[in-house]
């Protein structure tokens, strides 16, 4: 089976000892393809040679502001973003959008940044990997406006009414390690209603981690494990659902 996990911060320091094993053990788990978002503007250089490195599975970069690093950012961040889409040209533009749990983070803040990199993504024609708690209907009212071409709601968590509105503006959502938790039975729900040709496998590594590994840091080698428990949410056949899945991923992110 090809897997895509379409959301893990693997250029973080977490697996500066052991990079190179989860690598490999990602190779033997199946997965071709790793999508390594950014979260503050300081990170992107290391962020892109540790994907300049990697041969297989293939990483693959998005640039952009993190939410909930937004007192971090300054306006030069996002002049800088626009520079480095042109120079680098990344695979997405992420992870970006709003935070409205951590209530000291200021949403005007918020807003302006997030805004700002949308209307870099839509220029760029890049799909956006959004970052989205307690403000999915201000996100897909901010999507709606902006035009990007399509992208992931990363960690979906929302209503299934909400859910389907991404997938009427072209997004796919992603499901992670909370999937492997017998208790999230809201999630399960969640991802049995929704159409499998909307929905991609993610880790969110080294965070969220799975059923199997609480307490652990968070690894791309589980992904096997968000595959198991959605097909057995959905009472489908993995290797059916690892098709469709990263079928879903290459689409959503015009990966070759």
């Amino acid at each position: 089976m090809e897997l895509i996990d379409t959301h893990c911060h693997l250029d973080v320091s977490d697996f500066d000892t052991d990079r190179s094993r989860v690598l490999s053990a990602c190779r033997e788990a199946g997965l071709t393809a790793i999508v390594v978002p950014a979260i503050q503007a300081q990170g992107w250089e290391g962020l892109l040679a540790t994907c300049a490195d990697a041969q297989m599975p293939r990483l693959y970069p998005a640039l952009g502001l993190h939410p909930l690093y937004v007192r971090q950012h300054r306006e030069r961040d996002l002049v800088a973003l626009e520079q480095a889409v042109r120079l680098h040209r990344p695979l997405a533009i992420g992870e970006i959008g709003l935070d409205f749990q951590v209530r000291e983070l200021d949403p005007a803040a918020q807003r302006h940044v997030f805004e700002s990199q949308l209307a870099i993504a839509r220029d760029a024609r890049l799909p956006v990997l959004l970052h989205v708690r307690k403000a999915h209907d201000e996100v897909l009212a901010m999507l709606r406006r902006a035009g990007v071409p399509g992208g992931i709601a990363h960690a979906f968590n929302g209503s299934l009414q909400q859910g389907l509105r991404y997938i009427d503006l072209g997004f796919k959502l992603g499901f992670g390690g909370m999937l492997t938790f017998e208790r999230s039975r809201k999630l399960r729900r969640l991802a049995a209603e929704l159409p499998l040709a909307s929905i991609v496998l993610e880790t969110d590594a080294p965070d969220m981690t799975v059923a199997a590994h609480q307490g652990e840091r968070n690894s791309p080698e589980y992904l096997p494990d968000v595959l198991a428990a959605l097909a057995a949410t959905r009472k489908a056949d993995p290797e059916a659902v690892a098709a469709q899945t990263t079928a879903n991923a290459r689409g959503i992110l015009n990966l070759q």
